[in-house]
């Protein structure tokens, strides 16, 4: 990338949108990852137009791209280095249109999820999309690492709220399917190409949201339970006796609720800390007093069938935030030193097998280690916290051996919801067949011929 390259993106984005040097380096690409920036620029555009002309020219150089959201990615699916430009969307930050009736928001690729959740509640709306990094992760990234978070049980996930997308190819081909009906079956839905994909087939510059009407009654409880099989059986409970409508249920493994409720941490135990299994249960509906009724009923009988041993009910929003505040507080990972956090799924009947195999992984190589367990169980998705006291990368990967070479008896996946980015490639094996990646390999040779788009991401 020489001189007159970067006077090029200058003229396209303006001087003020090119950062170079220290501009560059001061800036992390992940919330847990201290390195600085390695991309030789960050070209920082307003419009599609813009994007659409710097890939033609990054096109035609043979420049590798690597597109940045809002950097909260675990998968170091943003990670750059030098001679590659970083092409950041955080001033494509407009919203375009909301409807009411049609219940669609229009949005650039560079809003935060938090602005469009306050945005659709303004409008008496729920976008039901919701992650603890919330605050700083954009819908672009969102939709390009098909996010899912906590109310997926419910409403499913990033792909299940995007009607539409506008992208722009690696040549700089500007795709403009901003759909905005439920139903438009014509042919192939070419939007799901760019949804999960990384970064890898096409940068999002614009998407067409699906909103919610916003419910009238919110129920939340901590519960309390000593086996697994009590923890499918409430689930079951609970969802059938909800018609389908639970809308979180998550799930926190004993050394998990201790961690985040002993000190430091600002969180204390609503529930004493000695049952083995706590599961935080939401419900969403339509009449506060009725809702209520019901749902604490439900629980009334989980206690009386001894699915479930104790239960705090949330009886206010403060109440109700305090609950999940103890789930959210993932950053007491760090107490327990080197640690490594993994995003995995597999069916929920196959769980409880698949942590014992791995601990026996664990336990041949290491005298001691944390094994810690958390997760949105509903929807096949658990987290993993694990550390051994040393961080070396061949402690590391043979750590994530662990984890990974498991999940083929069970047929599970090594990325739920943080995708695959850098860090997981030589695992996809795992969960895709070799006919699948030669596929995926075709489809991004035909998008990306000259692999400049977030290359060695995603694909081995």
């Amino acid at each position: 990338m020489n001189e007159q390259f970067i006077k090029d993106i200058k003229k396209i984005s303006g001087e003020s949108s090119v950062l170079t040097g220290d501009q560059v380096r001061e800036r992390k690409a992940g919330i847990w990852i201290e390195d600085p920036i390695r991309a030789t620029a960050i070209v920082r555009p307003k419009k599609t137009k813009e994007i659409s002309q710097i890939l033609s020219l990054c096109n035609k150089e043979k420049i590798p791209v690597v597109t940045h959201g809002g950097l909260t990615g675990l998968a170091q699916g943003a990670i750059s280095k030098e001679g590659e430009l970083a092409i950041s969307t955080e001033l494509m930050n407009g919203i375009e249109e909301i409807d009411p009736y049609g219940r669609t928001l229009t949005v650039q690729a560079g809003v935060k999820l938090q602005t469009i959740q306050e945005i659709a509640e303004e409008n008496n709306m729920l976008f039901p999309l919701d992650l603890g990094a919330r605050g700083s992760c954009t819908i672009g990234g969102n939709a390009s690492t098909n996010a899912g978070g906590n109310n997926v049980i419910r409403y499913g996930m990033a792909r299940d709220l995007i009607l539409g997308i506008e992208a722009v190819l690696a040549d700089g081909t500007i795709i403009s399917s901003l759909n905005k009906m439920l139903k438009n079956n014509t042919g192939y839905d070419l939007k799901q190409l760019f949804i999960g994909s990384e970064g890898t087939l096409g940068i999002i510059t614009k998407l067409v949201l699906r909103l919610k009407e916003k419910p009238i009654s919110q129920n939340t409880a901590l519960l309390a339970t000593d086996s697994f099989n009590e923890v499918k059986t409430v689930l079951k409970h609970l969802d059938s006796g909800l018609a389908g409508s639970l809308t979180a249920f998550e799930v926190m493994w004993k050394d998990f609720y201790n961690l985040v409720t002993t000190p430091p941490a600002i969180n204390s135990p609503p529930i004493q800390g000695d049952y083995n299994f706590y599961i935080l249960v939401e419900y969403n509906g339509f009449d506060q007093k009725i809702d209520g009724e019901h749902f604490n009923n439900l629980l009334e009988i989980a206690l009386e069938k001894k699915l479930i041993s104790d239960a705090v009910i949330a009886m206010n929003e403060n109440e109700r935030r305090k609950l999940w505040s103890i789930r959210d507080d993932v950053e007491q990972q760090f107490r327990l030193g080197p640690i490594k956090i993994f995003d995995i799924s597999l069916p929920i009947n196959s769980m409880e097998n698949y942590l014992e195999e791995s601990k026996q992984q664990f336990s041949k190589n290491w005298d001691e280690f944390h094994f810690v367990v958390f997760g949105h169980l509903a929807d096949s998705n658990l987290h993993i916290i694990a550390g051994v006291g040393k961080d070396d990368q061949d402690t590391m990967n043979k750590i994530e051996q662990c984890i990974y070479e498991p999940l083929k008896n069970f047929e599970g996946s090594v990325s739920a919801e943080h995708g695959i980015g850098l860090e997981k490639v030589p695992y996809l094996p795992i969960s895709k067949s070799v006919a699948e990646i030669s596929l995926m390999k075709q489809i991004k040779s035909s998008l990306d011929p000259n692999n400049i788009l977030n290359p060695g991401k995603v694909l081995p």
